[in-house]
């Protein structure tokens, strides 16, 4: 038999813990001395013990974990308890995370208020091109709504390109629209440039309409930062007198492997000012 201390060592928690789970009922110890009051425990107990910490790190109360073991669930049960658990901690940790991304994006834009000049955004046509494209709807239209719906979009639309053995494309253009359920959703399509006569199976070929007159900024770096740019091209319509006739497309005009150094086109339709 082990110590509390050498216990405590090997199963990589504390002398102290070790106490508290035996005051609660978690885990007693194998034996305690009489005379001396001193705790011993057996190596078979490390895995009642490994449960306990599992358990509890993965947020159940200890009285909810002195219930799942008492009941003693085989190791496939466990297992699945756990992935349960893992898969609600790792969806919490991703709405963690977009509410960040939200606070950042709307820090920036903060920070950066007056710092892009009119001059970056250009008055010009755009023409129509050729798309191959998947469509998804996003919850939202801000970052942590369409970062999870575009992404994966793209990921499957290059792998059916790829597989249908086509490589002159490029490059890529996202545009948008309200979803007909009218909830405050947004369509959202995933397209890359395609030449004449190409077809992929189950890909949608389309021809986006060219837009006449289209107010444009470029804006460099992470999509999840884009709400600064986004707003001095608002800013610029406001002033400009112009009015805003649809969402902005999204031409990606260089998208290496770092997203910091994106470089993508914000291309917003618009009405002409009056006397234009």
């Amino acid at each position: 038999m082990f110590t509390i201390g050498d216990f405590a060592r090997y199963g990589r928690v504390s002398v102290r813990m070790l106490r508290h789970y035996d005051a609660v009922g978690l885990l007693r110890p194998a034996h305690v001395d009489p005379h001396s009051g001193y705790r011993f425990y057996r190596a078979g107990q490390l895995a009642r013990l490994n449960r306990v910490i599992a358990l509890k790190d993965l947020g159940f109360p200890l009285g909810q974990v002195r219930s799942i073991l008492d009941e003693e669930l085989g190791a496939e049960e466990l297992r699945g308890m756990l992935r349960l658990r893992e898969a609600e901690l790792e969806s919490a940790m991703a709405e963690a995370a977009a509410r960040l991304a939200g606070v950042t994006a709307r820090l920036r834009a903060i920070e950066s208020e007056g710092q892009m000049s009119a001059q970056d955004v250009v008055l010009k046509s755009v023409p129509a091109v050729r798309l191959a494209q998947l469509t998804g709807t996003a919850r939202s239209l801000d970052p942590a709504g369409i970062g999870p719906v575009v992404g994966p979009l793209y990921e499957e639309l290059c792998a059916r390109l790829t597989a249908a053995g086509i490589t002159s494309f490029g490059p890529g253009v996202a545009h948008y629209e309200d979803a007909p359920e009218g909830d405050g959703s947004i369509t959202v399509h995933a397209g890359m440039t395609v030449p004449e006569g190409v077809t992929v199976p189950g890909v949608e070929i389309v021809v986006l309409p060219g837009i006449e007159h289209a107010a444009t900024v470029v804006h460099r770096g992470s999509m999840d930062h884009l709400l600064p740019t986004l707003q001095t091209l608002a800013t610029w319509i406001d002033a400009s007198g112009h009015r805003s006739a649809g969402y902005a497309r999204e031409l990606y005009l260089e998208c290496p492997e770092d997203r910091a150094t994106w470089v993508t086109e914000l291309q917003e339709p618009v009405t002409p000012a009056a006397g234009e």
